[in-house]
């Protein structure tokens, strides 16, 4: 009895380290002993044996593709220095076995001891999205369109699907640019306009100082000579009054004269 219990520890342990388990978020394939991979998916959680052949696992949720160092070219025909982008995907799991034993295996990659389905697929196909998209904007315009970019990137990305009849396989949730920077011949110009354009306004100013202080300096030129006129007409009037108080005072023969409101003056005889 000992002994059928030892075998029985044995046989389990044996069973349980020639296990594998699917985690979540992962579907397997069976691999038999003749290196055929079988056509029923594995699902999570679920237990299966490797004592006889292997299991592959693939991850098919929220998988991550970098889309780096591209240099594509904007609408004014200038080279873009740097474009970095992520797109996430997932893979529905019911065509995991179809997309492995029938896509090329060019299109998968492998890391990990997994099988990441259509990874290399995904990159080409938002790379070549990413030169389509740029060509509609200017170069110094993308930064401020980021999120029209990436609605465009993921909208050709999903009719490139659609087109290899892997829209239903394949789904694209979400598609991120993390750097955008357009070539330094471009960004040295736009300095250089910028600055330009800094230069006239100064110059505009300027000029309208200039111009106004023109106009104050003609206004009070003008108005020089009626002022000199006004001023000599005040003169003569006030010594034509005083040539005629002499004259009244020397031909006055009363006592008082009334020169002004108020204001007498008493002559002598």
């Amino acid at each position: 009895m000992k002994r059928i219990l030892t075998l029985g520890i044995l046989a389990g342990a044996i069973l349980m380290t020639g296990c594998t388990r699917i985690e979540t978020g992962e579907v397997g394939l069976r691999v038999g002993f003749d290196k055929q991979v079988g056509g029923q998916e594995l699902l999570p959680g679920s237990f299966n044996q490797t004592i006889v052949g292997s299991v592959m696992t693939f991850p098919i949720k929220d998988v991550s593709v970098k889309v780096e160092d591209i240099t594509p070219l904007a609408k004014d025909n200038s080279t873009m220095k740097d474009f970095d982008a992520l797109v996430v995907y997932s893979i529905n799991q019911a065509n995991v076995s179809d997309l492995y034993n029938t896509k090329n295996k060019s299109f998968h990659a492998n890391h990990g001891g997994d099988v990441y389905l259509m990874y290399n697929y995904i990159f080409n196909a938002t790379r070549n999205a990413i030169y389509k998209a740029a060509r509609k904007y200017e170069a110094l315009d993308m930064a401020d369109n980021r999120q029209a970019m990436e609605a465009d990137i993921r909208e050709i990305v999903i009719r490139t699907l659609a087109d290899e009849k892997l829209d239903g396989m394949i789904n694209v949730s979400q598609v991120l640019i993390r750097n955008i920077v357009p070539a330094d011949i471009v960004v040295g110009s736009a300095n250089e306009l910028v600055k330009a354009k800094n230069e006239l306004k100064q110059k505009e100013v300027e000029v309208a100082t200039a111009q106004a202080e023109a106009r104050r300096i003609a206004a009070l030129n003008s108005n020089a000579g009626a002022i000199q006129y006004m001023d000599a007409q005040a003169r003569m009037k006030q010594a034509d009054a005083s040539l005629k108080m002499a004259d009244a005072i020397a031909s006055f023969k009363g006592n008082t004269l009334v020169i002004g409101a108020g204001a007498n003056v008493n002559v002598g005889k």
